[in-house]
C-alpha cells in the first residue's frame, strides 16, 4: 500500500488550493501590517517621547473594534465573506497609503496617526470575523485544527518578518517606505480572494440579516456556552495585564540602547517563539486536555513577561519575549479550535466578533494601561507588575473554575452539531 504523502499527513489543510493560496497571501499581507504597526510605535515615540502617547494607540485601536465588531460579525453571517474581505482589504490599503503620503510630506501629526489608525481598526472589526468564518468553508472539519495551527504559524512568520523589515527600512530608507510597502502587501491577499473557488456551506436555513435580534442571538449563544465565556474572559485579563508591546520603543531606545534595528528584532522575537509553538502544534496530534493546557500557557506568559521586564541583556530580553509569544500561541490555537468546533456555521461570524472584543480588547487596553503605569512608576515596573497580574489571573481562574482544568475537546461527531457544553 503506498505511503501517504508527507503534506497530507502533516499539513492536510494545505491540500485545499483555496486555503493554501489565501494562507500565502495572508502571510505576505500580515508581514506588511506588522511592519506598519512597528513603524507606528517608533514614529509615535519619535514624535512625542511619551509612554502615554504610545499607550493611547491601543485605546484608539480598541474603540472601533468595540463599536463595530458585533456588526461586523452579523455582516459576516449575512453576506458573501469573500466580497466583504475585498472591501476591508481595500480600506486598509488606503490607510497605509495615507500614512505613507503624510510621512513623505513630513506632515505627520499625532492626531493624524490616531485618526487613520481608528479607520483601520474599524475595517478590521469587519475583516476578522469574515476571514475567520471563511476558513471552515475552505477545508474539511477534520482538518480545521491543522488549518488554525498553520494560520497561527503563518501569522508568526509574518510577525517575525514585519518588525525586522520595519527596523531596516526605518534605519536606511525612511519610515514612509514602511507604510508604502505595507500598502503593496495587501495585493497578495486581494489576489488570493479574487481567485477563490470555494462554495458556501449549505445549512438549509435562510441567511440571517443584520439586526438587533441577530446580534442578541449571537450573544445568547456565547453566554450559554461556559467554555467560550471563560476562555474569552481569561484571555482578556491575561493580555490586559501582560501587554508590553507598546513599551518596546522605550526598552530599545532608552534601556537596552539598541536603536531602530534592535527595536525591530525585539518586536519580532515574540513571533519567533510563536512560530516554534505553532509548528510544533501543527505537527502534534490534537491536544485533547485543552483546558489545563490553556491555564499553563497563561501562567508561562506572565512569568516570561516578568523576566523580560527585569532583564538588561538584549539576548535574554529577546528570549523572554519569545517565551511570551510561544505561550500566547498555544493559548490562541487551543481557544480558536474550541470556538470553531463548538459553533454552528450560521453563528460563526457573530461568535468571532464577540471574541474579538476580548481577544483584541485585552492587549489594546493593556497597552494604554502599560503606558499610564509607565508614566507613573516607570516602564520596567509597568512590565513587571503586569506580568504579576497575569500570573494572579491564571491562579484565580484555576481556583474559581476547577472544571476548566478538566475540560477536554468534545468528540468530532458531537461538535459537528454545534452542541454546547
Amino acid at each position: 500500500m503506498p505511503q501517504e504523502p508527507f503534506l497530507a499527513r502533516k499539513f492536510p489543510a494545505l491540500l485545499s488550493a483555496d486555503y493554501r493560496n489565501l494562507w500565502v497571501g495572508q502571510i505576505i499581507s500580515a508581514a506588511g501590517s506588522q511592519m506598519q504597526m512597528a513603524a507606528l510605535n517608533w514614529q509615535i515615540y519619535d514624535l512625542t517621547h511619551s509612554p502615554i502617547a504610545l499607550g493611547m494607540i491601543g485605546l484608539v485601536r480598541v474603540l472601533p473594534i468595540v463599536f463595530f465588531s458585533l456588526l461586523g460579525g452579523a455582516f459576516a453571517d449575512s453576506y458573501d465573506r469573500r466580497k466583504l474581505l475585498l472591501i476591508t482589504q481595500t480600506v486598509l490599503t488606503g490607510v497605509a497609503l495615507a500614512l505613507g503620503a503624510l510621512s513623505f510630506r513630513h506632515a505627520t501629526t499625532l492626531p493624524g496617526i490616531y485618526a487613520l489608525t481608528a479607520v483601520g481598526a474599524a475595517a478590521i472589526a469587519f475583516d476578522n470575523p469574515a476571514r475567520q468564518a471563511l476558513t471552515p468553508s475552505l477545508v474539511p472539519e477534520e482538518h480545521l485544527p491543522n488549518a488554525y495551527a498553520l494560520g497561527s504559524t503563518g501569522f508568526q512568520v509574518a510577525t517575525i518578518a514585519g518588525p525586522v523589515l520595519a527596523g531596516v527600512v526605518i534605519a536606511h530608507f525612511g519610515i514612509a517606505n514602511a507604510y508604502l510597502l505595507n500598502a503593496a502587501s495587501f495585493l497578495a491577499v486581494i489576489g488570493a480572494l479574487v481567485s477563490l473557488r470555494f462554495r458556501p456551506v449549505v445549512t438549509g436555513e435562510p441567511p440571517t440579516r443584520p439586526s438587533w435580534e441577530s446580534l442578541k442571538e449571537g450573544i445568547a449563544f456565547v453566554r450559554g456556552t461556559p467554555i467560550l465565556v471563560t476562555a474569552m474572559t481569561l484571555d482578556f485579563w491575561a493580555t490586559f495585564f501582560s501587554s508590553a508591546s507598546a513599551l518596546l520603543p522605550i526598552f530599545a531606545r532608552d534601556i537596552l540602547n539598541v536603536g531602530p534595528e534592535g527595536f525591530g528584532l525585539l518586536a519580532a522575537f515574540p513571533a519567533v517563539g510563536s512560530l516554534v509553538a505553532g509548528v510544533t502544534l501543527s505537527l502534534l496530534p490534537t491536544i485533547r486536555r485543552q483546558g489545563r493546557t490553556i491555564l499553563w500557557s497563561i501562567l508561562v506568559y506572565g512569568l516570561a513577561t516578568i523576566c523580560f521586564g527585569v532583564s538588561r541583556s538584549f539576548l535574554l530580553s529577546a528570549l523572554f519575549l519569545a517565551g511570551t509569544g510561544a505561550a500566547d500561541t498555544v493559548n490562541t490555537v487551543l481557544r480558536q479550535t474550541i470556538r470553531q468546533t463548538m459553533t454552528p456555521d450560521r453563528l460563526r461570524g457573530r461568535m468571532i466578533s464577540i471574541n474579538m472584543i476580548f481577544f483584541m480588547g485585552g492587549p489594546q487596553l493593556g497597552e494604554l494601561e502599560a503606558g499610564l503605569v509607565a508614566r507613573w512608576i516607570g516602564p520596567v515596573l509597568s512590565v513587571v507588575t503586569g506580568g504579576i497580574g497575569c500570573v494572579i489571573t491564571a491562579g484565580y481562574v484555576a481556583a474559581r473554575s476547577p472544571w476548566l482544568a478538566r475540560y477536554q475537546l468534545p468528540p468530532r461527531e458531537k461538535s459537528e452539531t454545534g452542541s454546547r457544553r
